[in-house]
């Protein structure tokens, strides 16, 4: 019997020689993380634990990446204090990899953009949105508080997911983009159409996958996160691995999955009748076909999250915005997932069609999908965006309504001032094409 790309991939760091070729779903290990990321919401929490224990250096400091995303504008006195603490943190530690608020960008990005997440590497992460590594092909697994534990000792425990493999069928139809998978891929597992569980799965991708660049393969792993998966894995293409090889920090070597490795459940999803799909408030499970939403008002829209952040995404928002302005009443935010991108969008001309149109451009990071700390909303408001997901009270009042959609959808929404079907919008054709090359 073979592996899985996961199991081979946690096969190789396993601190158990035996199990250097590939590890069965259920082994108990104890890996050696290829890195170990932090961001800047938890460092204060993790450096008390390890001061209580007596703990004042790191295992292995050059290993750590310390990412401030989450409060990039210190909108409080207890942010920018929180900010002062994790620069000092970063010296006390001795820790080369930090990225401070203005120098990275989102921290579940802009790594794979740069070269420091690459094909078949693994990493601990506080944040469940480490799935993300999936797009390039790489395991990222969340460990949540027990950070400490693994910046003290260079490790944790964990027992090997099993992994449901999803066979993506057919071209996705025109106005139709990754992020709206993800939306039908969970409202089928709601309904019982799709009959696997996510909680603490790996989810492998398979099938027609080379019509996606690499952001699109960031969208890909969104959903699955909200539904507790523990990984995604989307096995790398050959425009993936150009990218990777043009910008690598280091070596790396990508995995697959073998053609008789063992599935918890296989499924798959016909591609060519999908819809673009809105989410209704309350949860990712909610998601309906955008014409049962059609003609909802909003007050409320944001582009960007580590799901639609990646510079495709910019180019998607920027080619319906192209020559319009956002409706009176709406305010629409857009925020880049990089620097890279926030340098990019000023140099090909981006910024000025999202300025033109009255969209507020604030600075990569994770925006209004932290909890609001920038961008909440107000008693009663309507919220159309691309946030991770859209639980009561993430954007301020517990009665405000929040609505996900695809890029496209939410920028064709903002536009018209209620949501709207992103396939009846006008779009600048020329400059969607600019997706296709976007990362070389």
């Amino acid at each position: 019997m073979g592996y899985t790309a996961i199991e081979k991939v946690l096969g190789r760091i396993s601190r158990d020689e035996k199990h250097r070729g590939g590890v069965v779903a259920g082994t108990l290990l104890y890996p050696e993380p290829d890195m170990v990321m932090i961001h800047d919401a938890l460092v204060s929490e993790a450096k008390r634990e390890l001061d209580l224990a007596g703990i004042d250096r790191l295992y292995d400091p050059d290993k750590v990446m310390m990412v401030s995303d989450h409060d990039v504008l210190y909108g409080s006195a207890r942010a920018a204090e929180r900010g002062a603490f994790n620069r000092k943190a970063a010296k006390t530690w001795k820790i080369k990899n930090f990225y401070d608020a203005g120098q990275g960008g989102h921290g579940h990005i802009f790594p794979m953009e740069n070269g420091l997440v690459l094909p078949g590497m693994f990493y601990f992460d506080n944040d469940t949105h480490a799935t993300n590594a999936g797009a390039v092909g790489a395991f990222g697994m969340r460990v949540g508080n027990e950070i400490s534990r693994v910046l003290g000792t260079g490790t944790t425990w964990l027992t090997v997911p099993e992994t449901v493999r999803l066979e993506l069928r057919g071209l996705l139809p025109k106005g139709v983009q990754a992020r709206d998978i993800g939306f039908y891929m969970a409202r089928e597992i709601k309904a019982g159409r799709l009959n696997f569980d996510l909680d603490y799965r790996i989810l492998e991708y398979a099938g027609d996958l080379e019509q996606f660049g690499l952001g699109a393969r960031v969208a890909l792993c969104s959903t699955a996160t909200e539904m507790r998966a523990a990984g995604v894995f989307v096995p790398p293409s050959q425009r993936v691995l150009d990218y990777c090889t043009a910008h690598a920090k280091r070596a790396f070597h990508p995995v697959y999955s073998d053609s008789d490795a063992n599935y918890e459940t296989c499924a798959s999803i016909d591609l060519t009748a999908l819809q673009p799909q809105v989410v209704l408030p309350g949860n990712v499970v909610n998601s309906v076909d955008v014409g049962e939403t059609v003609g909802v008002a909003i007050d409320h829209a944001f582009i960007g999250s580590c799901g639609s952040g990646m510079y495709e995404d910019l180019i998607t928002a920027a080619s319906f915005l192209k020559g319009k302005k956002v409706a009176s009443g709406v305010r629409l935010f857009i925020v880049p997932g990089s620097e890279r991108s926030t340098k990019r969008i000023l140099e090909d001309g981006l910024l000025k069609i999202f300025l033109d149109a009255g969209a507020i451009v604030l600075p990569a990071g994770c925006g209004p999908c932290n909890d609001a700390v920038v961008g909440p909303m107000a008693s009663g408001e309507v919220s159309m965006s691309t946030a991770t997901n859209n639980n009561t009270g993430r954007f301020g009042p517990t009665n405000a309504r929040l609505f996900l959609g695809s890029p496209g959808t939410v920028a064709a929404s903002a536009i018209c001032g209620k949501i709207t079907d992103p396939r009846s919008a006008q779009q600048d054709e020329a400059m969607q094409r600019l997706t296709e090359n976007c990362y070389a």
